[in-house]
């Protein structure tokens, strides 16, 4: 079981950096109605990707790996979750545009503002720098750097 849930986890992470990716390369003006549909559809599976690598880590924390006591102390650690963090907050905001501009397609609105998307993929393009970042921080917990 253990296995499995590692490379689950490992699998969620490798998801979680695919579309992630793909949201940088659709969003770019001029923004069209497939392309919105399809940022939205692709956010959800980045949301999903995000929670299956956040539960997989969790389940590997408390029930496998090294335990509790080796990665709470851990700064490489703590720097770790820290990321994740920044990266989901900073999340929210293309996620809210995305939502918006599809509902707005569905109203009849014209296509998004190209200022605006240039700022969400500005956004975007910053949650991926960051999340390239995470596994940097589990090769140094992992080899006890910050113990």
């Amino acid at each position: 079981m253990e296995v499995l849930l590692a490379y689950l986890h490992y699998l969620s992470i490798i998801a979680t950096g695919s579309f992630l990716t793909a949201e940088l390369l659709l969003c770019r003006p001029p923004l069209g109605e497939a392309q919105v549909r399809l940022l939205t559809r692709v956010d959800i599976a980045y949301f999903v990707s995000a929670l299956g690598a956040l539960a997989t880590g969790v389940l590997r924390l408390f029930f496998y790996a090294k335990g509790l006591g080796f990665y709470l102390p851990n700064p490489a650690f703590q720097a770790k979750l820290g990321l994740y963090v920044i990266v989901a907050v900073l999340s929210v905001r293309p996620t809210m545009r995305f939502i918006r501009w599809s509902r707005g397609l569905a109203l009849g609105a014209g296509p998004p503002d190209p200022a605006e998307v240039r700022v969400v993929r500005r956004l975007v393009h910053i949650e991926l720098m960051l999340l390239a970042l995470i596994p940097l921080m589990a090769v140094l917990m992992a080899r006890g750097i910050g113990r």
